[in-house]
């Protein structure tokens, strides 16, 4: 690709989150889930697939199109800015909203600034030219060219006039105090992304499901805590996500305590502010599922593409600490996947349904799609004879949710809202793009498998009962750990029906509370090279976050492998002989 002209000319762009700074340009193409794709406590990404996998962001300009992946992406940004780990600013050139919040936090409420600049793509694109650059509010100046002693720069005249925000009366309210200290620190950060976001006015939402109770490091337990010394108390009903750690059994497990008491305390926090005790990655098993048109404030990502894609509920992808702001004030932007506009299908892509597929077909193509999409929605044609249900569907969206940055999908045929999308371009996904997701899944070269993980996002309760009658008789490798995890209401339902006693017979391990992408030593053997997953989520982050290798597969091929001890690299036959 021919690389844009360098100038120097000043580039003007929409100060996300206004702030100085000066740095070496760090430059990708590929957006990037800070989350799972920057250690915190370092600041080097960690996300193998991406293009800047070892190189370290901090003090640098990190120029990359926008996030994807993780809601917790904001929290993660935040340890970075109070631990001094962050890049010196982020300049993206898409709508982004989980990097924004969490510079947003770490200004408005830590008084800890880094920048983040909106420019256009072809300025974008320019940047790849340069070492350096400098900005000053709403201007980039390449290679650092821009005036040395200024507190602002000129407003930029291309900035686009956001759209006033209509405050209710409750509104203005709750801004100016009313109803306590914590519930108007929310309603600033509120507005201060509606406004971002473009939105005209606020909306009620029904519940909320917080995203932010994971741990990431001792930033989100402060802004908990604080929320909590505050007084704040949640105004609709609100689940929790997974947490980091099984609440009720992690010392038991080996946990840490320097992990796992803060992990512990974070959850007690957001348990003190009013929310229940649901710790799921998987909200949408639980029996309070948001109904169809049904208006939510929803993070975790996997959760929401399914609740706005399979169950038709209306919900942005809110990013940790935003999540918890909708909650203690019950009020959300009016904007993107809350409303019809921001819900159609820009792009369609044809899919073949391959004669003979298992289930791992459906984290293969979810992942493709989304990296194929990115942040536009896409209508999925050809599956309307697959037979999908919710697990397929489950597996798809969460797959689907780690490459892309679209809040929802739609399936001809399946989804609720698919009749009547009519993109105005469309894409195919060959046979051979298939095998290309499944090789960027599966890269483990060890045979031998040491560990097996299964629940993420966490088990259904039809999950639990095939993977019981898949063991059924057996008992697996003593050389291999097998661990499922699953929400405490799946758990319940699944020990009553005697499910989790059967898997257990087996050898296997079934945890609640936490999930594969919280999880790490001593539940991943220290010892343990090599890992396999049905989950094209854990698939993409397991090798960054647990530094094993990955082994991808259907989930009676996980069986297989807890009995035997070995995987061998090769495609499943729905994708042809192996090469």
């Amino acid at each position: 690709m021919e690389m844009p002209a360098a100038t120097n000319a000043p580039i003007p762009g929409r100060a996300l989150v206004a702030g100085q700074a000066e740095g070496d340009i760090l430059h990708a193409t590929t957006g990037l889930s800070v989350w799972g794709g920057i250690d915190p406590a370092t600041g080097i990404v960690i996300d193998h697939h991406h293009p800047l996998a070892g190189k370290c962001v901090t003090g640098r300009i990190l120029a990359i199109p926008g996030g994807r992946g993780s809601c917790t992406g904001s929290a993660v940004l935040l340890e970075l800015i109070l631990n001094g780990r962050a890049p010196a600013a982020i300049v993206v050139c898409e709508a982004e909203e989980v990097i924004s919040l969490g510079a947003l936090v770490g200004a408005l409420v830590f008084q800890k600034k880094m920048p983040v600049l909106r420019i256009g793509p072809a300025d974008f694109a320019r940047l790849a030219a340069y070492p350096r650059a400098q900005i000053a509010e709403d201007w980039l100046y390449p290679a650092g060219d821009g005036p040395r002693a200024t507190m602002a720069a000129p407003s930029s005249a291309q900035r686009a006039k956001a759209p006033t925000l209509q405050l209710e009366r409750r509104d203005e309210e709750m801004l100016a105090g009313r109803f306590g200290k914590a519930c108007e620190v929310a309603m600033r950060l509120l507005v201060a992304m509606a406004e971002l976001q473009g939105a005209e006015r606020l909306t009620d939402v029904a519940q909320v499901h917080i995203d932010g109770c994971i741990y990431t490091g001792p930033a989100g337990l402060r802004f908990a805590q604080m929320l909590v010394e505050m007084g704040g108390r949640v105004r609709v009903p609100t689940t929790l996500n997974a947490i980091s750690v099984d609440r009720r059994r992690w010392r038991e497990l080996g946990v840490d305590p320097d992990f796992g008491e803060p992990a512990s305390a974070l959850a007690d926090a957001y348990l003190a502010l009013g929310a229940q005790p649901s710790f799921t990655c998987a909200p949408y098993l639980l029996a309070t599922a948001p109904a169809f048109g049904e208006q939510i404030g929803w993070g975790e990502s996997n959760a929401v593409v399914y609740a706005n894609s399979v169950l038709g509920a209306r919900t942005l992808k809110y990013p940790d600490f935003l999540d918890a702001c909708v909650a203690l004030t019950g009020r959300a932007p009016l904007a993107g996947s809350h409303l019809d506009a921001g819900r159609r299908a820009t792009l369609a892509i044809d899919v073949a349904f391959p004669s003979g597929a298992d289930d791992s077909f459906w984290p293969v193509l979810g992942y493709g799609c989304g990296a194929i999409c990115g942040k536009e929605i896409p209508l999925i044609r050809g599956l309307e004879n697959s037979g999908a249900g919710p697990d397929e569907l489950k597996a798809f969206g969460a797959a689907f949710a780690t490459s892309a940055a679209a809040p929802m999908f739609h399936i001809a045929g399946i989804t609720p809202e698919a009749a009547g999308q009519a993109p105005a371009r469309a894409v195919a996904v060959s046979r051979s793009d298939l095998v290309t997701t499944w090789e960027t899944l599966d890269t483990a070269g060890d045979a031998a498998i040491d560990l097996v993980s299964l629940g993420n996002p966490h088990f259904s309760p039809s999950e639990f009962a095939r993977l019981a009658g898949l063991v059924r008789g057996r008992t697996r490798s003593p050389g291999v750990s097998v661990v499922v995890t699953c929400g405490r209401a799946v758990h319940q339902a699944a020990s009553a029906a005697g499910y989790i006693a059967e898997i257990e017979r087996f050898g296997a391990t079934v945890i609640t509370d936490t999930c594969w992408c919280m999880l790490g030593e001593p539940v991943v053997p220290p010892a343990a090279r090599t890992l396999m997953t049905n989950s094209g989520k854990y698939a993409h982050y397991a090798p960054g976050l647990v530094g094993r290798e990955v082994r991808f597969g259907g989930l009676a091929a996980c069986v297989e492998a807890a009995c035997s001890g070995f995987s061998r690299r090769g495609r499943p036959g729905w994708l042809g002989a192996a090469g």
